[in-house]
């Protein structure tokens, strides 16, 4: 049995400028896993980077209040919200709130460096 404590995990930063601890990869376990789990944090005020995956993502919201934005698309987020992130989509999140914006990733198949292209370009916040 694995059972992966958030405490227990490292946290850095991510390239799109989060607060990231990764929970489960199978790169980093000894597990057959398909798909990767972190938990992400966006402080208030602060907006992740322009990014996209090669991969599909989604984001499930935990706590705080927040605004989506996917290719041209944008929508407001908030706690119990799941965001499903197409393959090769343009996405950043932005934290509109006063507390911490906390949130699940979930990158299928794992997340991988490669698979990752970062946008430095301004942003609209």
């Amino acid at each position: 049995m694995l059972i992966q404590k958030l405490q227990n995990c490292s946290e850095f930063i991510a390239g799109d400028g989060t607060n990231l601890r990764e929970l489960l990869h199978p790169d980093k376990q000894s597990i057959d896993l398909r798909y990767s789990l972190a938990h992400a944090i966006v402080s208030p005020g602060q907006v992740s980077i322009p990014h996209s995956l090669k991969t599909s993502e989604v984001y499930y919201i935990l706590s705080g209040n927040g605004e989506m934005h996917i290719d041209d698309e944008v929508q407001a987020v908030e706690p119990g919200d799941a965001i499903y992130i197409p393959p090769d989509a343009k996405q950043y999140i932005a934290n509109l709130g006063t507390e911490d914006l906390i949130f699940i990733c979930i990158v299928d198949p794992a997340w991988r460096q490669q698979d990752e292209t970062i946008y430095r370009e301004q942003l609209d916040h």
